[in-house]
């Protein structure tokens, strides 16, 4: 299994999650089982973004802010997916 990092816009998270490369979560409460958080006060049917990563192990953590790993595309202009800091 790969780890993935998801990210909530609506809670600005970002939970890093293990799961086969067939599979893909659409929403916070998805995530939130697969990964053994709790909701909080972010609905469950809150969608999230699966970001682009290089992981290979499962680590369980979650962050506040998004990953720093660079992007393929550093010039993807959408403000909801880049992560380059100018």
């Amino acid at each position: 299994m790969i780890t993935y990092e998801y990210y909530c816009e609506a809670n600005g998270i970002t939970v890093e999650v293990s799961h086969r490369m067939s599979e893909s979560l659409q929403t916070w409460g998805e995530l939130c089982e697969r990964a053994g958080i709790p909701l909080a006060k972010t609905p469950k049917t809150t969608p999230v973004e699966r970001l682009i990563s290089g992981g290979l192990l499962f680590k369980g953590e979650s962050s506040n802010k998004k990953s720093q790993l660079p992007m393929a595309d550093p010039g993807c202009g959408r403000s909801n997916c880049c992560r380059h800091q100018h």
